[in-house]
């Protein structure tokens, strides 16, 4: 995975000392290289220790800027002293980037509080996030108002402002395939392409009859069948599953695989119930598990909304997402619920000992063996993060809620995919799902992220972000 690059803006001003500049700089280069981003950043040789004052400072930046434009994933703007408010403001605006930007500002010391040393940088943020908000620049803050760059503090600060970068730069012109229409009996999943195209987000559409005709076309002797059944079989035990159905699974994974690649997409939703089963014969589960294993999330019943928020979570937390159902209660605890899916859950959320089966639902209608593919297993109890994005179509908006709990190890004995979740106020955020008319699918990845992932959806997006706290 290449490392991010980070614009760095070293705001000064003239009549406070500005060899905290020099100092700054450096040691703000020397916490963005320990935590692993790239850094474009003025030189000595460009401006006065390389930091942003004057006019000229700032069109020189900009200019720079500008020149790493389809690089930069975020700006850091760090003050050392109290910073030209004006000069910063110019930077962005110039170098029209649209992307995060974070403001930080050096903490004081008490003992060095003269002339000399004295940075008044927490009375210059203020100064600073007044003038972008005038210039209509979005930026991010650090938790604290002052803190030193060097502290474990503005370290996770970073890794959030990267994780909200990361949701900002995945989203924006990324594009979802959908693999089959809506199915009939869910009009919870209905979308607005639209809605979706105005935030930069685009829909492909692959019909399951091209789906089916391409698979069923490719001859044995292709290679990349073979290699397919291979991937498949090393991702979960197969040993109860026909040959014919693992061979059907590898044939359609192969035509999405090829789809996929030519379209440029990073996600899919296919259509399952129950037209892959009557007239293909296999569940798309393992297939769908395998491809948000590995990063390109996959969600079921053609919900595209419900893949958005899976590569959101993905891009936050740079591991797989899942979508699940809010099943079921638990017990009679409040702040607990059952989350299930039939399975396509990643492996990689699963405690060990995931495997291949049927679809028992379906199968009750279309019978056991036109339903393999599923994986079935237990969420590993972990702190999560879920999300739930939705167009909401009669407001002309873009609606999501956000948020974090813990998945228990709580005693649970049922099929497919599943855990039991322990939420705060969790019959609150019920109550707010129903009443906003949100769908029962939730995305959900092993991380906490929920603070990124609301900045990134609602400050840069611009959407109806709900966070629950």
């Amino acid at each position: 995975m290449s490392k991010m690059a980070l614009g760095l803006i070293v705001g000064n001003r003239g009549f406070f000392p500005d060899h905290l500049c020099e100092t700054g700089r450096r040691t703000m280069i020397d916490v963005l290289t320990r935590e692993g981003f790239d850094i474009v950043a003025l030189e000595p040789a460009d401006t006065k220790y390389g930091s942003v004052e004057s006019l000229d400072d700032a069109r020189t930046c900009a200019a720079l800027f500008a020149r790493e434009r389809e690089r930069l994933a975020g700006v850091v703007v760090t003050l050392p002293n109290f910073g030209d408010e004006r000069a910063i403001a110019n930077v962005l605006r110039w170098a029209d980037l649209g992307v995060p930007v974070l403001v930080q500002a050096f903490p004081d010391d008490a003992a060095k509080m003269l002339i000399a040393d004295r940075r008044d940088a927490f009375c210059g943020k203020m100064s600073a996030c007044n003038n972008l908000l005038q210039y209509g620049i979005k930026f991010s803050l650090t938790r604290t108002h002052t803190v030193d760059p060097t502290s474990a503090e503005f370290a996770a600060d970073l890794q959030q402002f990267a994780a909200t970068c990361r949701v900002v730069r995945g989203l924006r012109h990324a594009r979802f395939g959908a693999l089959g229409a809506r199915p009939t009996a869910f009009n919870t999943v209905r979308y607005s392409e639209k809605l979706l195209e105005r935030s930069g987000i685009s829909v492909e559409t692959l019909d399951l009859s091209e789906l089916f005709g391409r698979a069923t076309a490719l001859p044995a002797s292709d290679a990349r069948l073979a290699a397919k059944l291979a991937g498949i079989r090393g991702y979960v035990p197969t040993a109860d599953t026909p040959a014919d159905a693992l061979d059907k699974m590898a044939r359609l994974g192969v035509v999405i695989d090829a789809w996929m690649a030519d379209t440029g997409l990073v996600a899919t939703a296919l259509q399952c119930w129950t037209a892959m089963e009557e007239f293909y014969g296999v569940v798309p589960c393992t297939l769908m598990s395998m491809m948000s294993n590995s990063l390109a999330p996959s969600a079921c019943e053609t919900d595209i909304a419900g893949v958005v928020a899976m590569y959101a979570l993905r891009l936050a937390s740079e591991s797989p997402a899942a979508l699940v159902d809010w099943n079921n209660n638990y017990a009679d605890d409040p702040d607990k619920g059952v989350v299930f899916h039939c399975s396509n859950l990643p492996k990689d959320i699963f405690t060990p000992g995931a495997v291949m089966s049927y679809q028992a639902i379906i199968a009750g209608t279309v019978g056991k063996a036109s339903t393999y593919g599923t994986v079935e297993g237990r969420v590993k109890a972990s702190p999560f993060t879920y999300c739930r994005v939705s167009t909401d179509d009669l407001n002309g908006r873009i609606a999501a809620y956000v948020g974090e709990g813990d998945l228990t190890d709580d005693r649970l004995i049922t099929f497919g995919g599943y855990g039991v979740v322990q939420i705060p106020r969790f019959q609150h955020l019920l109550r707010f799902i129903c009443e906003r008319g949100f769908e029962h699918h939730v995305a959900m990845t092993l991380s906490r992220r929920s603070a990124a992932v609301h900045e990134a959806l609602s400050k840069y997006l611009g959407w109806d972000v709900y966070l629950h706290a």
